[in-house]
């Protein structure tokens, strides 16, 4: 068994079909192994570009008056007396930001019903959130442009605010847009029928509540761009923190009506983005605007206050579910009903009902029921507004769907291990559709769960807890057992008219010295994508790895692709530099077949040189290659043209998403005076198809599973009656720290899609999918002697006590 520092074991599956490497590549060497990330020196020694590492020449620096109130009408604003601060260039409001651009509305046609109201990116006439941008000061210096912010004065109205989900959509609850009829933002109805009569003919149902708190992303850096005008040249190029640099030079043309090729956004180094830099956020086009307003570069960057009501919130869902199981141990039947609270708009272009959307395709996803009914509401409020996260609804799909499975193997006197055994759907059932019409691939739930019992050793972990609560020692066991959407196709976005790439490219060059270029759509936010991408295209071409120099983040310079989320790195982006490196390889075999007068059949490439296929003798090395192709082309045939410079793009189109799955598993001890919470170990066994780089794939569990316990037990953006976020600091908002956290042992099972070559499957979000699940099944095992249960997270210490009848 792995220790907790080292690359997780890996179990193959080799039943599955998957193709060898040596079908991929004829020198494997990379794929497959732990290798240092190529910007992970330069990082700690402090040589990343961040945003604000960035200066132009007459640049200005922006901040935003923010609304202080959850609702209010805009009366008037007094700036004179900002405008006569030293160092200010512009003070501007709404109005004048909309005449360059344009309000958005944030729907999907696919998501039918939708709706939202238009959005600007400083209000107007009323704001709708505490954190909303309504004015804009820019100035040579931040510290000038803050304290001019200090002179600038608004007159505004407080309007009674929308805070309380549960009463959104109350007859007497104000409506946050009139013109819209109502407070809710989406609602779906799904049911398979039969669902009645299952829980009619059940021998054990079991129904519950849960409720998940609203919390957000905490990144690194936070974010921030630079965007710059060039009104000579009528050309805006915009320095971003972001993941998806094509979709907001799509999103900049269309709003501020400039042609595509006129805008081009770069993204160096990003500390961090878990999907909250994913999203277009009001302030993020008022800078663009401003830049042009100002005919000047114009920076933001978000301090760590202001980023608490700024940036999405996500998870904030009451969830009433249940479950109908036969005196066997079938599960027959799921049934939820969700209600949402997202923000007062859906957030552009993503929209805010993916999440709640979610929650209804992945309840119930890793078994084998038939019947399943799900009512979801996602309704508007006066709060943050909320989006995608890490994750994207799978946190609250698993923990209401292992929840009720532990209640359920509980119930019926059953081990809660071998009651999944039974439920999930068989290792070789596959290709299969779960009860909610999610179409699965290949799947390994079978396999991860047997790995999972040998790697905590299962029994003996019982037993331990057994002597324990002997001696008045609470501990619990909770496991969580799961399934991730990763390489998504054009099913997510695209058909909902959502201007979104499925597709990924990757442009390989052979350099004349006999390196290789790779630049790719998809870019790196610290999860390692350049790492695997240099590891995919040296074994694909045939170069040692430090050969390979990987580009990213530059929409001039890339090919078009949709960027970092869904867990597509690997499956997208790696899929295309494989094809591009293959296509390479073949360019080269081509050429050396005509330097060396000798059939391309019979030549192979082998590290950084051409070979003969059957002696592996070493002929041409690629920097002699190079030589004569871009040096003495005149030696050629005269009808042939080396082409050294290859792209590839890759969609996924066989399903809608290519489903990964997995299995964690948490030991913690309670202590049922205090109520506080001590984790003691975590396992995870991950199925992400192919793992290309081991130790990259285990931090990225592991620290998605920080995350997710974070979610779990600490993380709440708390909200006063008035709307009003009462933690809005780093002092009061709770992350979780390394010292709290415990072990974290990492396995694997690959089982490859067969959708690609490559065979990977994302990885990046199974970790935040399962945690909180296993946590809070392991603190109900834990408290199941003391008869209480806890199903709102985050669980604090307080919640305890109460489910203990220990506090009012």
């Amino acid at each position: 068994m792995s220790g907790p520092r080292a690359a997780g074991e890996v179990v193959e599956r080799p039943e599955q079909g998957e193709a060898p490497l040596h079908a991929l590549t004829e020198d494997p060497r990379y794929i497959g192994a732990s290798h240092e990330r190529p910007s992970a020196r330069r990082l700690v020694q402090g040589q990343g570009v961040y945003v604000d590492d960035i200066e132009l020449p007459r640049l200005c620096h922006v901040v935003f008056w923010r609304s202080p109130v959850a609702h209010c009408r805009i009366l008037g604003i007094r700036a004179e007396d900002a405008r006569r601060m030293p160092g200010v260039v512009m003070v501007a409001d709404g109005r004048d930001i909309a005449t360059v651009c344009k309000p958005w509305v944030a729907t999907l046609a696919h998501l039918a019903g939708m709706k939202s109201a238009p959005q600007y990116p400083l209000a107007i006439e009323r704001a709708c959130w505490q954190g909303e941008p309504v004015v804009a000061v820019v100035a040579e210096t931040r510290e000038q442009a803050e304290d001019a912010l200090q002179k600038v004065e608004v007159d505004y109205e407080m309007l009674e605010p929308v805070v309380d989900m549960e009463t959104a959509l109350d007859a007497a609850t104000p409506l946050i847009h009139p013109e819209l009829g109502d407070n809710l933002c989406f609602a779906r109805h799904l049911d398979t029928g039969g669902v009645d009569e299952a829980f009619a003919r059940a021998d054990a149902v079991v129904e519950t509540e849960f409720q998940f708190g609203r919390h957000t992303g905490v990144t690194l850096e936070p974010r921030s761009q630079l965007a710059d005008w060039n009104a000579a040249e009528q050309r805006l190029t915009v320095y971003h923190s972001f993941q998806a640099p094509h979709m907001m030079q799509d999103l900049y043309a269309r709003q501020f009506d400039l042609p595509e090729s006129a805008v081009r956004v770069v993204c160096k180094d990003v500390g961090g983005s878990f999907g909250i830099k994913v999203h277009a956020y009001p302030d993020d086009f008022a800078t663009v605007a401003l830049s042009m307003l100002c005919r000047r570069p114009v920076k933001f960057v978000a301090d760590r206050i202001e980023s608490f009501t700024s940036d999405i919130h996500a998870r904030h869902h009451r969830v009433k579910a249940r479950l109908a199981a036969s005196r066997d141990g079938e599960i027959l039947a799921f049934e939820i009903d969700d209600l949402t609270g997202i923000g007062p708009y859906s957030v552009f272009p993503r929209t805010s009902a993916i999440e709640g959307n979610q929650v209804v395709n992945l309840v119930g996803g890793p078994y084998r029921h038939r019947h399943y009914r799900a009512d979801l509401k996602v309704v508007f409020q006066n709060k943050t507004p909320t989006c995608q996260y890490r994750g994207v609804g799978h946190p609250i799909a698993c923990a209401v769907t292992e929840g009720l499975v532990d209640l359920a193997a509980r119930k019926l006197g059953m081990d809660p291990l071998e009651f999944r055994l039974r439920n999930v759907i068989p290792d070789d059932a596959y290709p299969a559709t779960g009860a909610s019409g999610i179409q699965l691939e290949v799947l390994s739930h079978e396999a991860c769960l047997r790995r999972i019992a040998q790697m905590m050793d299962y029994r003996a972990l019982r037993a331990e807890q057994a002597a324990l609560r002997q001696r008045g020692i609470h501990r619990g066991i909770g496991f969580a057992t799961l399934i991730e959407l990763t390489n998504p196709s054009a099913a997510f976005y695209g058909v909902g008219g959502a201007r979104i790439a499925s597709q990924d490219g990757a442009t390989l060059r052979l350099d004349p010295a006999g390196g290789v270029a790779v630049m790719v759509s998809v870019g790196e936010q610290g999860q390692g994508n350049e790492g695997i991408y240099r590891q995919i295209a040296a074994d694909a071409v045939g170069v040692d790895l430090e050969q390979v120099r990987v580009i990213t983040g530059d929409t001039d310079v890339t090919p078009y692709g949709g960027g970092t989320w869904a867990s597509r790195g690997a499956g997208i982006g790696g899929e295309a530099v494989l094809l591009a490196g293959q296509a390479l390889r073949a360019n080269i075999l081509k050429l050396a077949a005509l330097i060396l007068k000798r059939e391309a059949s019979g030549l192979a490439v082998r590290r950084g040189q051409v070979i003969d296929a059957a002696t592996q003798e070493g002929l041409l090395p690629f920097a002699e290659l190079g030589r004569v192709a871009y040096y003495r082309s005149d030696t050629l045939p005269g009808d042939f043209t080396p082409e050294l410079m290859v792209t590839r793009h890759y969609a996924q189109r066989d399903y809608p998403f290519i489903f990964t799955n997995g299995v964690q598993a948490s030991y913690v001890e309670v202590d049922p005076d205090t109520g506080f919470v001590r984790l003691l170990k975590h396992w995870a066994v991950e199925d992400c198809g192919r793992v290309i780089n081991p130790r990259l794939v285990d931090e990225q569990i592991r620290g998605a599973i920080v995350q997710g316990i974070g979610g779990a037990l600490l993380e709440e953006c708390l909200y006063d009656e008035q709307g009003l976020m009462r933690n809005a600091t780093l002092a009061d908002y709770l992350v979780p720290m390394s010292a709290e956290m415990p072990d974290i042992v990492v396995g694997h099972v690959q089982t490859p899609t067969r959708s690609s070559q490559l065979g990977a499957k994302g990885a990046g979000e199974a970790g935040t999918a399962g945690a909180p699940a296993a946590v809070m099944n392991a603190i109900n095992d834990a408290l199941a002697p003391l008869g209480a249960q806890v199903g709102s997270q985050p669980i604090t210490p307080e919640k305890i006590l109460r489910a203990l009848g220990r506090v009012p």
